[in-house]
């Protein structure tokens, strides 16, 4: 599951080093996991404290490494952390996240006629994070999860502690209604 490997290091050497309290191979799993962490969490959660969301992450998995019995299963683990992180934030903020609007993005004008098909791509992101806002958190975390970061329906079920049915059943749910949605906006 490593993308960037150029010394033949593997995620488990990293871990184990890392449990010894090596502290730059704890940067190059950052490095490796950085952006998924930060496009799950912003899948999750929105844009909304997405800095301190990613920070208060990797200091979870800094602080629980030690005690990773199973370093193979580390990004499982590691989704495991990143989906509490997004539901604690979720918990804390339920009536501010009803009510924000994340649409400032439509406001911007392109300056060059070049600039439109980005503008346009910004609007169907925008409208595919409205979609997912509309989904209830369990199913939002399993289409964002499987569907987004293409983790396997399996994985996807060891990281939300669920059986792989239930997750076969929310993702199936979770598309039909990101569908409709779309298809409302006219997106689709």
């Amino acid at each position: 599951m490593l993308a960037d490997n150029p010394a033949g290091t593997t995620e488990k050497d990293l871990v184990l080093r890392c449990q010894q309290g090596d502290t730059p191979s704890f940067k190059q799993l950052y490095r490796r996991y950085q952006q998924r962490v930060r496009a799950t969490l912003y899948q999750l959660c929105g844009s909304e404290m997405l800095d301190d969301l990613e920070q208060e992450v990797f200091l979870r998995v800094w602080k629980g490494l030690p005690k990773l019995r199973q370093p193979a299963y580390f990004s499982t683990w590691l989704y495991r952390i990143s989906w509490n992180v997004a539901t604690d934030k979720r918990r804390q903020f339920a009536q501010n996240m009803s009510s924000e609007d994340d649409g400032s993005i439509l406001n911007i004008m392109p300056s060059r006629p070049e600039d439109t098909p980005d503008l346009m791509r910004l609007h169907y992101q925008d409208l595919v994070q409205k979609g997912l806002q509309s989904l209830s958190l369990e199913h939002r975390a399993v289409l964002v999860l499987h569907d987004l970061e293409d983790v396997p329906q399996k994985e996807v079920a060891n990281i939300l502690k669920l059986p792989v049915g239930t997750v076969k059943s929310r993702l199936f749910y979770a598309r039909n209604q990101m569908r409709k949605f779309l298809q409302q906006q006219g997106a689709m």
